[in-house]
């Protein structure tokens, strides 16, 4: 019996040398082939030919490593092309940029085993901005630490390459922080065309490497990433480009409308107001008969800006077509639109312009307030409830506002029959 356990004890130290070095095998995975193993060893024992045991021993377990690597390896590359294959349709499926980001960090913690965090900075113009987040926890979008200077993100976009920490506490890029940062991160670069879009940030809750199947998946969702972020991007501006004043930079009438109903859509979904304050500036036609058009412009463009600078983020500024503006208030019924509205009103008392000359136009602005849906149910009448307002701002109140009166009822159809 003595002789059988030593022989047993040297067939499994053996097994676990093999297996060890094998760095493709999970721990759980090399447990249950140590098992088997045990079970293979018994086995044998129990064979009426002692003197061929230890060899029969060694063969199984060769046996059972050679065919569990090989099946690993399979299951392995099976799984990179399962999830490329989930990546490319996640990723392809929209050409909304934020939409993009959150199913790249999405994607991210699927790819490594206790993931903690993943982060998207988009890198442009020299700059790192904060694209998307999303950690263990389910919380997605929050920003934890902006980017150091000498952090790993500016040294990812520094070097172009990726860069694997496998401990932060005691990494020299995590020197000195004021957070007790553990466990470990790869930092991956989003490569377009040889031009880095952003980066990528994957961090684990434990210490240690990475294996090459999560290395080589995390390169694999930044290559797609990249392509990705590029296209959404390259959407965002043709589609920011369509939906913007050339004059003043604000959103234009297309933007507005489509605002309209995304305001109509939240105010429905969450049982609340909003209201839109149409405006028209008050003395401009003088601008442009004195000093001409361009200056004019000149003119909007300062004004409209510096009005919009003096908005919550909340609230949505654009150019409705000439010298008027649209300002469409979330969450605000007629007393909050009058409050905002006479903010306006006290803002354009401040306004100078630098005219060339000695000759000085004083402008002002004539307003008109609608509620939805105390004075309509749909964008368009609102927009005409606020407009006949402003009209009468203009006829009888210049300067000041004035309220869209009861429920603006809905446009008769023209008739084209000459018999009618």
């Amino acid at each position: 019996m003595k002789v059988e356990n030593q022989t047993q004890a040297g067939v499994f130290l053996h097994a676990w040398q093999i297996i060890e070095k094998d760095s493709t095998i999970p721990l759980d995975e090399k447990k249950a082939i140590l098992r088997l193993i045990k079970v293979l060893v018994e086995a044998a024992e129990s064979s009426p030919y002692p003197r061929e045991i230890n060899n029969q021993i060694k063969t199984f377990t060769q046996e059972i490593i050679s065919k569990h690597a090989l099946l690993t390896l399979v299951k392995q590359q099976a799984d990179e092309l399962d999830a490329l294959k989930s990546l490319s349709l996640n990723l392809t499926s929209s050409l909304d940029l934020q939409t993009v980001l959150d199913a790249v960090v999405t994607e991210a913690m699927r790819l490594v085993n206790k993931a903690e965090a993943a982060h998207i900075f988009l890198y442009s113009h020299e700059k790192l901005e904060f694209g998307a987040s999303l950690n263990a926890q389910g919380v997605r979008n929050k920003p934890f630490a902006p980017p150091r200077p000498e952090g790993l993100t500016h040294s990812v976009v520094k070097y172009g390459r990726q860069i694997i920490v496998e401990e932060i506490a005691s990494h020299p890029l995590y020197k000195n922080l004021p957070y007790d940062w553990i466990g470990s991160i790869v930092g991956s670069p989003l490569k377009f065309k040889n031009s880095i879009v952003g980066v990528m940030n994957l961090s684990r809750s434990v210490a240690g490497a990475f294996s090459k199947a999560e290395l080589r998946l995390v390169g694999l969702l930044a290559d797609q990433a990249a392509v990705a972020i590029y296209n959404a991007s390259l959407h965002k501006q043709v589609t920011d480009l369509a939906n913007t004043d050339s004059v003043t930079g604000l959103p234009n009438r297309r933007a507005l409308d489509e605002r309209l109903q995304e305001e109509m859509r939240y105010a429905k979904k969450m049982n609340s107001m909003f209201s839109i304050v149409m405006m028209d500036v008050d003395g401009f036609k003088g601008v442009n008969d004195v000093y001409g058009h361009a200056v004019g412009d000149e003119v909007l463009n300062s004004l409209f800006n510096y009005l919009a600078e003096n908005m919550r983020t909340t609230d949505f500024l654009a150019r409705y077509g000439g010298d008027e503006l649209t300002l469409v208030i979330r969450d605000a019924g007629q007393e909050a639109a009058e409050i905002v509205t006479l903010k306006i009103l006290e803002l354009m008392k401040a306004y100078d312009f630098p005219y060339p000359g000695t000759k000085k136009i004083q402008l002002g602005i004539s307003a008109g307030i609608a509620v939805y849906p105390l004075h309509s149910r749909s964008a368009g009448d609102l927009l005409r409830a606020a407009d006949m307002a402003l009209y009468q701002s203009k006829k009888h109140n210049r300067g000041l506002f004035t309220v869209a009166n009861g429920v603006t009822a809905p446009l008769n159809p023209i008739s084209l029959n000459p018999q009618e």
